[in-house]
């Protein structure tokens, strides 16, 4: 069976953005030639699941090919009904369905790039397999919380912990069973 992945960076105090979706504090930690595992994480999945404000704003900062390379299936979560495009599903069912879904059917593992709304759902109904959590040694203070309350406790087994030059930590656990 296939399994569900999230890997995604948070500030040291908990937020994967600053208020009004700002992401700019991922910027402290780039470094030319490093991407933190993610090319080799990528190279294991071939469907991504993302919440509309963060396709919207990787859209906006990187370009579409980003998620749609043309290698892997994109369901992006929204309200809003819009046409597919290219390999990029725009969702609007229930998500516990569409990962079940997907779980079943063959094929390489499946990430989850964020948002919060998106990973806390998973979370509430247990969905989600594995984590690979990258701490950037700031302390934002406030914005979007990575964990929100009224889910669920779930036990992880560490995996692995990774350092970096830049300060960032990356963290990989696995959900006991």
């Amino acid at each position: 069976m296939r399994k569900l992945s999230l890997f995604i960076a948070t500030s040291l105090d908990g937020y994967i953005a600053k208020p009004n979706d700002d992401l700019e504090f991922l910027k402290l930690v780039e470094k030319e030639g490093e991407d933190y595992g993610y090319t080799q994480f990528t190279d294991t999945i071939d469907t991504l699941i993302i919440g509309r404000k963060t396709y919207d704003y990787v859209l906006k900062e990187i370009g579409p090919s980003h998620y749609d390379n043309g290698q892997r299936d994109v369901y992006v979560i929204t309200r809003t009904e819009r046409p597919k495009s290219g390999r990029t599903t725009f969702y609007t069912g229930n998500l516990t369905d569409l990962v079940k879904q997907l779980k079943s059917q063959s094929g390489k593992n499946i990430y989850c790039d964020g948002g919060s709304e998106v990973i806390n759902e998973l979370l509430k109904n247990d969905l989600i397999d594995e984590f690979i959590i990258s701490v950037v040694p700031v302390l934002l203070g406030n914005g979007i919380r990575l964990f929100k309350d009224e889910r669920p406790e779930q036990l992880l087994e560490l995996v692995m912990v990774k350092t970096f030059d830049s300060g960032l930590a990356q963290f990989h656990y696995k959900r006991k069973k």
